[in-house]
């Protein structure tokens, strides 16, 4: 099990922009709490499971899908690096890990 969970600021503010968007597209706030639970709750299943997410061409960097969005991290020794908070639904090639 892993026992620390850090986001790399791209991915904190990734998850930010997301959450505020989703907020201004509704005009409410219920939106965006359902998917901040879920992207919780994901985190959790991956700090229980580390290998769960589908492995990505980088090594030891893994996928957590949620809803139409994208979790990468990589988990070093007994920590967990979220890499990028991604919406699937973007160009692909905006996307560069490492």
């Amino acid at each position: 099990m892993v026992k620390r969970v850090t986001w790399t600021p791209r991915a904190q503010n990734e998850r930010k922009e997301v959450l505020k968007y989703w907020i201004r597209r509704t005009k409410s706030k219920t939106y965006s709490q359902k998917l901040n639970l879920l992207i919780k709750q994901a985190i959790r299943l991956i700090r229980e499971y580390p290998k769960i997410g589908k492995p990505t061409d980088i090594d030891n960097v893994r996928i957590k899908i949620v809803r139409d969005y994208l979790i990468f991290y990589e988990l070093v020794e007994d920590e967990l690096h979220i890499l990028a908070f991604w919406d699937s639904r973007q160009n692909p090639e905006k996307l560069k890990l490492k």
